[in-house]
């Protein structure tokens, strides 16, 4: 699940566009973010973007498929979807996928943040 500094530094050039972009090295992978947000990843060189329900329509229209591993003797599939490679050549159009990426990971974050505090009330809630 490598990522290689050719291929990031590439990556990070491509999505100039976006504003400003961090890469942060994981399980031989990388996590690439903007504003503090994960939008995507990398494994093996191959850019997956992060998609939801509404997005991946546009993934599936390419024969793409979503990021997976194996775990427990079975495919586990994260909502991070290969990214179409024509992409790399069209910052432009980059950009523009890059940017649902983003806010489709800003969704979730915020759904995630909504749903910590009720989760640690009844976490406090099953103690007492």
């Amino acid at each position: 699940m490598a990522a290689s500094d050719g291929f990031l530094d590439h990556l990070k050039d491509t999505l100039r566009g976006l504003g400003p972009v961090s890469v942060r090295r994981m399980f031989g992978g990388a996590g690439v973010y903007a504003d503090g947000v994960m939008f995507a990843l990398v494994a093996d060189d191959t850019l997956y973007l992060k998609a939801d329900e509404e997005t991946k329509q546009a993934y599936e229209a390419e024969g793409l498929g979503p990021f997976g591993y194996e775990g427990g003797g079975r495919t586990i599939a994260l909502p991070y979807w290969r990214a179409p490679e024509r992409l790399f050549d069209d910052p432009d159009e980059m950009t523009a996928w890059a940017r649902i990426a983003l806010d489709v990971a800003r969704r979730s974050a915020a759904k995630k943040a909504k749903r910590a505090p009720r989760a640690a009330a009844k976490r406090r809630r099953s103690k007492g």
